[in-house]
């Protein structure tokens, strides 16, 4: 098992580099193990990375963004180079340890993202680019620029991007989606949504143009420019399926029954992801004062919607999560609630005064075993 594994090697001595086992500050003793880890994130992936290789389906990292400004928790005030090599030597450092259906996420702003993709193009290879997500982080208004800046960036790259397309879930249906599902005739199959049956004639054949008859006797030929997506015999064999609907009357344009039970597990994830549906970076803020009333806040920490949207794209229960930067443990809790195993890295002291404490409630509640690793 890797969780034995890699105690074992956290209490091989004591002496040079490495990591120790922390026995008084492990959380549970039941269910997925993970790990929280007290130390330099490279330091520390280089001490595990061997154990590690292969087996991380997914990594989501919210680095310094490099905008030279002072946190209560860091300073972000490296050289663009620095920053850019440091990041891309840790993106190295990440890439080995993905599985073969494993994706990375990265976190950052409009500043840095296009110098970012060039390099993580170079390490992850351009073909394994997945996406840019755009999340909406602010729904007010900044007024002191000459734009309002309300979004951010997420990176993501796959360790294929081929076999991550075929692994990835999809997004559950909302109830806004569930409203276009109706069932105006009363098919036995239930709900359904009627899409248009005609596409653009770019690269149609012979057979794609020709009226269709409706119930009515009303003839239908295609729009200009268009044709219709079947031919006629198949066309003429979906209407005998009743899943050609032509209206309350019979009259209108033909469309396409496309029923709730027949679509494959969801929704396609899309490139933007909303304020409303995952958070903002304010209300983050204000969950995290709830959690930790009287200590320092994070400066800019991530909402447990958004991290709960990408783990419920890019990995299942039971699987390994990792996120080397950890902050104030927000990827911990939405892993230990979501029944997935984490290894966690934080080099500050609120590995404990955050980290460890955000856990504990989770682990009661949803079960799991976290074991607190030092760094030497």
């Amino acid at each position: 098992m890797l969780d034995e594994v890699i105690l074992n090697r956290a209490k091989q001595g004591t002496k040079g580099k490495g990591v120790e086992d922390v026995p008084e500050l492990r959380l549970g003793d039941k269910g997925p193990v993970s790990f929280l880890v007290h130390g330099d994130n490279d330091e520390v992936l280089d001490c595990v990375s061997p154990l590690l290789n292969g087996s991380v389906k997914c990594v989501y990292i919210d680095p310094p963004y490099n905008n030279l400004e002072s946190y209560t928790h860091y300073e972000d005030r490296d050289t663009h180079r620095d920053w850019i090599d440091r990041l891309t030597g840790h993106a190295e450092r990440l890439k080995p340890l993905l599985s073969e259906t494993g994706s990375i996420w990265i976190s950052i702003d409009d500043r840095q993202v296009h110098y970012l993709k060039v390099a993580l193009d170079a390490v992850f290879g351009r073909g394994n680019f997945v996406a840019t997500v755009i999340w909406e982080h602010r729904k007010t208004r900044e007024n002191r620029r000459a734009f309002s800046n309300n979004h951010e960036y997420i990176l993501v790259y796959a360790k294929d991007a081929e076999a991550f397309k075929k692994s990835r879930n999809r997004l559950p249906y909302d109830s806004e989606v569930l409203k276009r599902f109706k069932n105006p005739d009363g098919d036995p199959r239930g709900l359904w949504q009627s899409i248009s049956l005609n596409v653009q004639a770019g690269h149609a054949t012979a057979s794609q143009f020709y009226e269709i008859v409706g119930p009515s006797g009303k003839r239908h030929a295609p729009p200009q420019g268009r044709c219709w997506m079947y031919t006629l015999d198949r066309v003429r064999e979906l209407i005998s399926d009743n899943r050609i609907y032509f209206g309350k009357n019979g009259t209108a344009v033909p469309r396409l029954k496309r029923f709730l039970s027949e679509i494959d597990g969801g929704l396609t994830p899309q490139t933007l992801w909303r304020a409303d549906e995952v958070g903002t970076t304010d209300s983050a803020k204000k969950h995290t004062i709830s959690l930790f009333p009287g200590l320092p806040v994070f400066d800019t920490p991530k909402p447990e919607e958004l991290i709960d949207r990408i783990f419920g794209i890019a990995a299942n229960p039971g699987d390994l999560v990792l996120d080397s930067f950890l902050g104030s443990g927000t990827t911990a809790a939405v892993a230990v609630r979501r029944g997935l195993r984490f290894f966690g890295i934080e080099r500050g002291d609120h590995v404990v005064t955050h980290c460890h404490d955000r856990l504990k409630p989770h682990v009661t509640k949803f079960g799991g075993t976290v074991h607190f690793l030092r760094q030497r």
